[in-house]
């Protein structure tokens, strides 16, 4: 879910002059970023059951893991953009990692603190993550020829998918794997003192992961902080456009269908552990349907690659339309079916999600020209949508089940498919008026 930058059809960010034009070792750099921020938002997804389990929470409360995790991109992004200002972008990724780092070694006393801190260092990782976006997303643009930009924001995409494909193999091994396995039956028949001690054992599979992902994140701050990277102008190429940022109907359009996608798409995947051991779809346990949930996000980065290819034929609005149309039908499938179908159903999902987002945020941003930046912000801002529908498909899911739930994120993809066929028609209106 990386911020695309510049797919707005506007100028590009440009190297300061006299700055290199291939700059392969940061690239990697900032690729191995892509690929980290990833990674740990897929493990959400790993340890939201987890933590329902030793915290004997309901839905609800255990999305308030998604809830803290994505609050802080629509709390963090302002000051984030305020402080890349004043500490420039190199700085302010380095800032952003070590932040994360920092919200990772939080993980270690939470698991003795309870689910608050837990919480507290969801939103402290995010909040780091987030500065690390806002900085490092420009570097795409202008690390390496204007020519091939779009390939580097491909290749960029597909580690960030990468990495969601690899978090929950990485979470179901690590900290599902390494839990107790005592079913809820099991664990109520211990007494008081059994029960604190199987909930700080499995509490306590959670450190080693996260202080090894602290580690990780640190030294990224030092090679960062010790590369060579171009400095960023920001004028160059600027477009003109006029009057106010939020007069572009087809941004605010945008905003609620980034709102409604990422929401959608975190929600599915915050509940893909439950729905898949429902009785009446697959009844795999926690750490066997962790692994399943790398296939949803797998989907996505395979899908990113066919829809490199397909668009470059078909029009953004029209294969927008058609992927939102295909996930409306199979997440109906997955709440009416059972079985295997139904499992399958909901898995290719991920493969539709492939190109909402670049597609969404790069039509939102068409034509804004200096309000490109603004426009930006507020996109990435409507990101929040990743901790409110959870939210709302949690509290569903507590009254009328988990599978029947999932009419949340059917409902976020209508609204995908009008966006889609809206711009379609709005895009055609324009090159008419050409």
């Amino acid at each position: 879910m990386a911020v695309s930058p510049n797919t707005s059809g506007t100028a590009p960010l440009a190297a300061a002059p006299g700055t290199s034009a291939t700059n392969t070792g940061p690239l990697v750099i900032v690729t191995i970023l892509f690929f980290m921020w990833g990674l740990l938002t897929s493990l959400n997804d790993v340890l939201i059951p987890h933590l329902k389990a030793i915290y004997t929470l309901n839905y609800l409360q255990a999305m308030l893991v998604q809830f803290c995790f994505f609050g802080a991109y629509f709390i963090v992004s302002l000051p984030a953009g305020a402080l890349i200002r004043r500490l420039g972008y190199q700085k302010g990724a380095v800032t952003g990692l070590l932040i994360a780092a920092a919200g990772c070694a939080l993980f270690y006393p939470a698991a003795r603190g309870g689910y608050g801190l837990f919480l507290f260092a969801f939103f402290v990782l995010a909040g780091g993550i987030t500065i690390l976006q806002v900085a490092a997303n420009p570097y795409v643009t202008v690390l390496g020829p204007a020519a091939t930009a779009s390939s580097r924001l491909t290749f960029t995409q597909a580690l960030n998918s990468l990495g969601t494909t690899v978090g929950p193999l990485v979470g179901g091994a690590l900290i599902l794997g390494g839990a107790g396995g005592l079913t809820a039956g099991q664990v109520a028949a211990l007494d008081a003192a059994g029960q604190a001690a199987h909930r700080a054992h499995e509490a306590a599979t959670v450190q080693g992961p996260y202080l090894a992902l602290a580690a990780a994140l640190a030294l990224l701050a030092v090679l960062f902080a010790l590369a060579r990277l171009p400095r960023i102008d920001h004028a160059a190429g600027e477009a003109t456009a006029s009057g106010p940022v939020l007069g572009y109907r087809h941004l605010v359009l945008g905003a609620v269908a980034i709102f409604l996608y990422v929401g959608g798409e975190v929600s599915i995947g915050s509940f893909l552990v439950s729905f898949l051991g429902e009785q009446r779809v697959a009844a795999l346990p926690a750490a066997q349907a962790a692994g399943w949930v790398s296939v949803y996000w797998g989907g996505a980065l395979v899908g990113r690659f066919i829809g490199f290819g397909v668009m470059r034929v078909v029009s953004p609005g029209k294969a927008l339309a058609f992927n939102a149309c295909a996930a409306i039908v199979l997440v109906l499938a997955a709440i009416f079916g059972e079985g295997r179908a139904a499992m399958w159903a909901i898995l290719a999902v991920g493969l539709c999600n492939s190109i909402m987002f670049p597609t969404i945020f790069s039509m939102a941003l068409h034509g804004l020209g200096r309000h490109t930046g603004q426009g930006s912000g507020i996109l990435c801002m409507a990101i929040v949508g990743g901790a409110i529908v959870p939210f709302a498909q949690g509290m569903l899911a507590d009254h009328i089940g988990v599978q029947s739930s999932f009419l949340v994120p059917a409902a976020c993809y209508g609204f995908i498919l009008f966006f889609g066929l809206k711009y379609a028609n709005l895009h055609r209106r324009q090159g008419q008026a050409a």
